[in-house]
């Protein structure tokens, strides 16, 4: 294996929580591809998204920066190219650039990619739903989340697997010999719907599946509040159909993996493996349950905390416990073709992977999105994490002594030194009122284009649709 990678492969999949894998512990251990790949690279053990939400997140993935600067607040607001992503710099500096399965990009744009395999864009104007934030929204279609907990095939499911087999057969081409080339494989899995086909389930013991953190409890934070009774989950899981659905999500997760597996397979049988970098990451996480939240949207770490693996040359093999996030992939996508990224807030993935574990470094994340009222700002250093609100008191977690995000100590005075800590690199970031004002006022001017409110409301689909395959 040689220092430095000829190639890069991203490896993404859709709404997979960080502990929902074997090489982060799950006792089910649905991902043994990926815990093969976590074995010969760097598992970065404190992994975020910049956005707990699919659009915003994946236009911070593809540009490097994070939502407040992108402008791209919301789930009606998808990439269209602009600002420009690393994939445009690479493609520009001659390198191959492909792209397969889920983008959640706008349709019809130029992301960068030389070849856009399979793409699953933004349906129409998007989620405009995620638009009206003045608290008397709803989501209207909430119920479908629970009542399409299943066993089956569908959709989604034949999409991921016609997506790793045009990876497969990409990565197989002796064209991939010929220069050097930067690619995505992204498919949809785990995401909802909660319909898995009956031989992945049979390949999950449910009894080794824990129990939701408290689910049945109401959160005491007023915000937390607003977004759970927007989504409105809860009173249609009971406590089989919970397990159910808990069950199901990790059988999706072991589709997922099976999936990456057969790409990363191609990669190795090609003879290209020594000279690619791989990385795999989700682009946020999901609830199931903790809390009472099904979904993401909110800052807890089932929704924000993402699994990330780097390997490959130039990479040092463990575990990193200095923070990481998405827009850590473009500041090591570049370098690895020789493009400068010292405009961009990220790191390059391999020298935290080289340096000490780094305890001081801020992690980010930021919400304006479907259910909420006011702008959330999660930032996340040692063992603490602070999550401001433009408009509601702040929340704190000590998550060396509380995981699970039980005990929140935002309003606790021994614990102001803290939060004045969380706030000072909040404000070294951006001003969260300024965001805030900002976002309202750009959603405000997008909601009255489109025709108001009841416009807006119109469209409160469940998942983006899946296109047709060929």
């Amino acid at each position: 294996m040689t220092d430095h990678p000829r190639n890069l492969l991203i490896l993404m999949s859709d709404e997979h929580r960080r502990d929902a894998t074997g090489f982060m512990g799950h006792p089910a251990a649905p991902t043994p591809a990926l815990d093969r790949l976590a074995a010969r690279g760097m598992v970065f053990d404190n992994a975020y998204t910049p956005a707990p939400i699919c659009v915003p997140a994946r236009a911070a993935f593809a540009t490097g920066l994070p939502t407040h600067c992108t402008g791209h607040w919301d789930s009606a607001a998808p990439w269209s190219g602009q600002p420009r992503g690393w994939m445009h710099a690479l493609r520009d500096a001659g390198i191959h650039t492909a792209t397969f399965g889920k983008l959640h990009y706008k349709a019809g744009s130029d992301h960068g990619a030389v070849e856009e395999i399979a793409p699953l864009h933004v349906a129409g104007e998007g989620w405009t739903v995620s638009l009206v934030r003045d608290g008397t929204a709803t989501f209207a279609a909430a119920h479908e989340l629970a009542l399409e907990v299943a066993t089956g095939e569908t959709e989604t499911t034949r999409y991921d697997r016609s997506v790793s087999d045009a990876a497969v057969e990409w990565i197989a081409s002796t064209e991939r010999t010929k220069r050097p080339w930067a690619a995505m494989v992204s498919l949809v899995t785990p995401h909802y719907p909660l319909v898995a086909p009956a031989d992945w389930r049979a390949r999950i013991d449910p009894d080794l599946i824990p129990p939701p953190v408290a689910a049945r409890d109401r959160p005491a934070h007023p915000e937390l509040r607003r977004i759970r009774d927007f989504y409105d989950h809860d009173p249609y899981f009971d406590d089989r159909l919970m397990a159910e659905a808990r069950l199901n999500y990790m059988a999706l997760v072991a589709f997922m993996d099976d999936c990456m597996g057969r790409v990363l397979a191609a990669l190795e049988a090609s003879g290209q493996a020594e000279d690619t970098l791989v990385i795999y990451v989700s682009d946020h996480g999901e609830m199931l349950g903790d809390h009472g939240f099904w979904g993401k949207s909110v800052m807890l770490e089932g929704s924000v905390g993402i699994p990330m693996i780097a390997a490959g040359p130039g990479v040092v093999a463990g575990r990193c416990a200095t923070t990481a996030s998405l827009l850590d992939i473009a500041t090591t996508a570049l370098p690895v073709f020789g493009q400068k990224a010292a405009t961009l807030p990220g790191a390059d993935l391999r020298d935290l992977a080289a340096a000490p574990d780094d305890p001081n470094r801020t992690g980010f994340s930021e919400y304006h999105d479907g259910g909420s009222t006011t702008g959330a700002f999660m930032i996340r250093w040692d063992r603490w994490k602070y999550v401001h609100y433009t408009s509601e008191r702040p929340q704190l977690f000590d998550l060396r002594t509380d995981p699970g995000e039980r005990v929140d100590l935002g309003a606790n005075p021994d614990f102001s030194p803290i939060r004045a800590e969380g706030l000072r690199r909040l404000r070294e970031i951006c001003d969260p009122d300024q965001v805030d004002a900002a976002d309202h006022a750009d959603q405000d001017r997008r909601l009255a284009r489109m025709g108001g409110r009841d416009a807006a409301m119109s469209s409160a689909f469940s998942h983006t649709p899946i296109p047709a395959l060929p």
